[in-house]
């Protein structure tokens, strides 16, 4: 059986090397291969038969080479630029999740019932009707819970409800004196 012999697979080791050569990254040089490769094959009606195919495809792997880097040089630009307008000091995220924590709690320490109101309206985004047939109540008795419920977490938001007070690890807690 005999094989017809290949021209691109031929040229595939000089690629490689050359794609090696360009870019120091054996697994960047394996990517700019399979890229020009494929971009070898969408522009296969611009190459000129009996034109040098190794040259051909060196000229696109070399393109491709340089579109990468432009594209890299951009995104770091952008990234300085969006890092430049961002403020230098930023609230340190352990204290929104500490806060949400907190939320989190002071809702599961709603009642019950106020809370699978609150739940379904808020959170499920269910309509108040909706709500009460599910909860099995009249639509003014869910309004009511739905209202307390919004009214007590808001008190804990704005600082008149307290969440319970953290006990630290090798501390003294206030009861103990």
């Amino acid at each position: 059986m005999h094989t017809k012999p290949d021209p691109i697979s031929d040229q595939l080791p000089a690629l490689r090397r050359y794609a090696l050569a360009l870019s120091r990254d054996h697994a960047e040089a394996d990517d700019l291969v399979q890229e020009a490769l494929l971009r070898g094959h969408e522009k296969r009606r611009g190459f000129r038969p009996g034109g040098n195919l190794r040259a051909w495809l060196f000229a696109i792997l070399r393109n491709t080479f340089l579109d990468r880097l432009r594209s890299r040089k951009a995104e770091r630009r952008r990234e300085q630029e969006f890092a430049a307008a961002l403020p230098e000091a930023m609230d340190a995220p352990q204290d929104a999740a500490v806060r949400l924590a907190q939320l989190q709690r002071a809702f599961s320490d709603l009642p019950d019932d106020q809370r699978e109101a609150l739940y379904l309206v808020a959170v499920d985004g269910l309509s108040y009707a909706e709500a009460a047939e599910l909860a099995g109540v009249p639509l003014g008795t869910l309004m009511s819970r739905v209202s307390r419920a919004r009214a007590r977490l808001r008190d804990f938001e704005e600082g008149r409800a307290h969440p319970p007070a953290l006990k630290l690890v090798g501390g003294r807690d206030a009861s103990r004196k």
